[in-house]
């Protein structure tokens, strides 16, 4: 080898190598001001990058997700549309070398979710014997979805009577999920079988299905007349192409202190998600375009107002009937269904 090819060499190690012969890489650390690696959308966090190596920094540049920073004095704003996990780089810029250091970090809401409660504003008789995971109307036509391996099922339901117009039961392999109406296509979820059904509202035949990519799960559906929403027992709702019904995207469902992953079946509503909080009394409302939860509402008592059984289960199936302005809402197993008005708590 000779004397030229060595001397490249000798330099190119040089730039890659700092004190005790370690990469740069490993002499540089992304550092945040205080505790913790979470903060509010809009916050001002310090950052900086800590150099270990005898080679000066040069200058640093700040990204999140790939996305310039303002960089002043010495602290950059997380302001991302999208709350929840992004990736925050520093590139560090040094003898004509560039240094990528990542960290994840999370954003969270700019402010706690309001309180709300409900008024019933009708009662109605409901199948106690389905186990309801999915809602939605079209027009005063109620489809309902039900669960459980050998009595799952899709069905009209008159809401007024409880009487079932039409049903089709879903083969005894699949445990029945969560519903959406988008056109002429009816769209329905299973719990575990990574796969979900498509159906024509009108007749209730199954006219194909989909299989799920990165979701674990199938739970809740809901739609905002171009976009497929999706949740799956994780932190994230998925969005996927009515079309396609591939996911696009996703949300992270988060509150100003935390990420919360207990979103199941879903209604869209005036961009706003509702979503039945799993195994518990009460809902979310999340800003369909961040994931913040802004509210949460209170159905403590509800069940009382059904049949106690002793095969009676917990609050879920939530609907938007437009002409009317109200909600429904009912349970697994519950014999009456509640025509509901969400209302502000006051203190």
């Amino acid at each position: 080898m000779n004397m030229w090819k060595l001397g490249s060499i000798g330099i190119f190690l040089g730039l890659f190598l700092g004190c005790g012969g370690q990469a740069l890489d490993k002499q540089l650390q992304l550092q945040f001001e205080g505790k913790g690696k979470s903060w509010k959308q809009g916050a001002r966090v310090g950052v900086s990058v800590a150099n270990r190596s005898d080679v000066p920094l040069d200058s640093v540049r700040y990204f999140l997700d790939g996305k310039a920073l303002e960089y002043t004095d010495g602290t950059v704003v997380l302001s991302p549309e999208k709350l929840g996990t992004h990736t925050l780089e520093a590139r560090a810029y040094l003898q004509g070398q560039t240094v990528p250091l990542q960290e994840e970090v999370v954003v969270l809401a700019p402010a706690p979710p309001e309180l709300y409660t409900y008024e019933i504003v009708n009662t109605y008789p409901h199948d106690i014997e389905a186990f309801t995971q999915g809602l939605e109307f079209r027009g005063d036509t109620l489809y309902e979805s039900t669960g459980q391996r050998g009595a799952s099922s899709l069905r009209k339901v008159d809401f007024r009577t409880g009487e079932i117009l039409e049903q089709t039961a879903l083969e005894r392999t699949y445990f029945g999920e969560g519903i959406t109406l988008l056109g002429e296509r009816l769209y329905m979820l299973t719990w575990q079988s990574k796969v979900g059904f498509l159906y024509n509202p009108n007749t209730l035949e199954r006219t194909g299905t989909f299989q799920y990519g990165e979701s674990r799960e199938g739970w809740g559906l809901c739609n905002d007349g171009t976009r497929i929403y999706k949740s799956d027992g994780s932190q994230r709702i998925w969005i996927l192409d009515p079309e396609t019904l591939q996911e696009t995207g996703h949300l992270e469902t988060v509150t100003d202190r935390s990420v919360f992953n207990k979103a199941n079946e879903l209604e869209y509503v005036d961009g706003l998600i509702y979503a039945n909080v799993w195994q518990k009394p009460s809902m979310m409302i999340i800003d369909a375009a961040s994931g913040a939860i802004t509210g949460v509402v209170n159905f403590g008592g509800l069940e009382r107002s059904v049949t106690q059984h002793d095969r009676l289960d917990v609050l879920n199936g939530v609907a938007y009937h437009k002409e009317r302005g109200t909600f429904f809402v009912t349970g697994k197993r519950w014999d009456k269904l509640f025509e509901v008005r969400i209302l502000k708590k006051t203190p």
